[in-house]
């Protein structure tokens, strides 16, 4: 089943417990930040604060991810973790880097981007090379591997302010 509209949005509504995502990929394509991208490369900072629904869904209700990167930081991961990560995990997401700049993958090689709810829904997130997401499908498996993933995920990575103090 693909996901979109507001199949898609209930997903961040109804979740009881968790919602937690593993990104995998050093830039994203998303319509929506391509302006604020395009300033981020000719100087622009986000000093923030930033208000809107996620924050306020971060800010009350139990939402992480890990982010696996590579040194050097793309541009794009730069821009993220100035525009998004800075802000919301001050302000209770539970932001992680999974480094691998040093050091094998911990996790499958081939294993891609997902969202996982309440440790029973996984979405399957699906991209073309260059970050242009395809799709998003319900996995109507067994979600056991994904929670064993989330599980190494976070044991293996730092939290993101941890992160960028060392770096």
């Amino acid at each position: 089943m693909f996901l979109d509209g507001d199949n898609w949005q209930a997903k961040f509504r109804d979740f009881q417990t968790e919602a937690w995502r593993l990104e995998t990929l050093p830039q994203y394509l998303v319509s929506q930040e391509a302006e604020e991208f395009a300033a981020f490369k000719q100087g622009a900072r986000f000093p923030g604060p930033y208000g809107g629904s996620w924050m306020d869904m971060v800010r009350t209700r139990n939402v992480g991810r890990v982010h696996i990167v590579r040194q050097p930081l793309s541009e794009y991961l730069r821009f993220e973790f100035e525009r998004y990560y800075q802000h919301q995990a001050p302000a209770g997401e539970d932001i992680r880097i999974l480094d691998l700049t040093d050091r094998p993958n911990p996790l499958p090689d081939d294993l891609g981007d997902f969202w996982m709810f309440d440790k029973s829904m996984v979405v399957l997130m699906h991209y073309q090379e260059d970050g242009t997401q395809i799709s998003r499908e319900l996995f109507e498996g067994d979600p056991a591997p994904f929670i064993e993933y989330q599980r190494v995920a976070v044991a293996e990575s730092v939290p993101f302010l941890e992160y960028v103090k060392s770096a």
